[in-house]
Parts: structure tokens; sequence; C-alpha cells
């Protein structure tokens, strides 16, 4: 390496200082922009972290409705299942009351009228060839060549309570 003659160094001081000068302004912008950039990146991070949190909020928000609606109508066919289980057990229970009391009329005094009455419906019916015999059921079954006419208490009674189905329905909503 070659020396520098003596003096040329206070000859070079102000190249020097405007280089460093030039240097410090330089790192100075550099470190202006560098900060501006990372300003800007954080700004876009955050403008975009708080649309993703926007977008997740109204997604959750629909979410949960979603789920609200789904749960109250799982709900909804919960309840309307229960109703109607026990809507059909009293329906079942009036029937088993209905077929008790059906096997009481054998034992009432006016039993044989009552037999007199359907065996004279029977007849009616199916006409005066017809044979009639009182069903074990209590009642009668009545005959007249492939015709079969079922007036057994049961089967009245069975009857009975589907033509008025209306009104036992009508009972629950009138409750």
């Amino acid at each position: 390496m070659t020396r520098l003659p003596q003096g040329a160094e206070t000859a070079l001081e102000p190249v020097r200082r405007a280089l460093q000068q030039e240097a410090e302004t330089t790192v100075a912008r550099s470190d202006a922009e560098a900060r501006q950039q990372a300003a800007d990146l954080l700004g876009r991070a955050q403008a975009e972290a708080d649309t993703i949190h926007r977008t997740a909020q109204r997604e959750g928000a629909e979410a949960a409705r979603a789920e609200a609606v789904a749960s109250s109508a799982r709900a909804r066919r919960q309840a309307r299942r229960t109703v109607l289980a026990e809507q059909e057990h009293l329906r079942s229970l009036l029937a088993q009351q209905v077929q008790e009391q059906v096997r009481e009329v054998r034992r009432d005094p006016r039993y044989p009228q009552i037999l007199r009455r359907l065996t004279a419906q029977a007849d009616r019916i199916l006409g005066p060839m017809a044979s009639v015999t009182e069903s074990h059921k209590g009642g009668v079954i009545g005959t007249a060549g492939s015709r079969r006419l079922d007036l057994s208490l049961s089967t009245l009674a069975e009857q009975a309570l589907e033509d008025h189905a209306g009104e036992v329905r009508r009972l629950w909503h009138d409750a």
C-alpha cells in the first residue's frame, strides 16, 4: 500500500466529511424508507387482519344463527314427537277403557234387548235370509252368502272411537 504524501490527509478532510455526510444521509434515507415500508407493511397486515376478523365474526354469527335455527327445529320436532306419543298413549288408554266398558255391557240386564236390536239391524242390512249369531265378543255377526256384517260390541266400540276421532283430537287443541 502506498502512503499518502504529507498534508494530503488535511486536504482530503473535506472529501472525507462529504463522503461521511452523504453516507449518513443515505443511511438516514434508507432507514426512513425501511421504517415507511415497515409501517406500510404493518398497516396492510393490520387491515388484512381486521378484514379476516370481521369475516370470521360474520361467518361465526351466521353459523350460530344457522345452528340456532337447526337446534330450534330439532327441539320443535322432538316436542311434536313427545306430544304425538302422549296423545297416542292417551288415545290407547281411552280405547282400552272403552273395551273394558264393552265387556261390562254383557253383564247389563239390558243386554238381551241390545242383542235383539243388533239382530234386527243385521236382518235389515243383509236381508231376512241372513244368518245371525251371537259373537263371543258380545253383539252379533251376520252372514248372507259371501257378505259378512260384524256387529260385535268390540267392533262397534272401535268404530265409535273412529267416528269420534275428530272430537278426541279437539281435546288436544282445546287444552
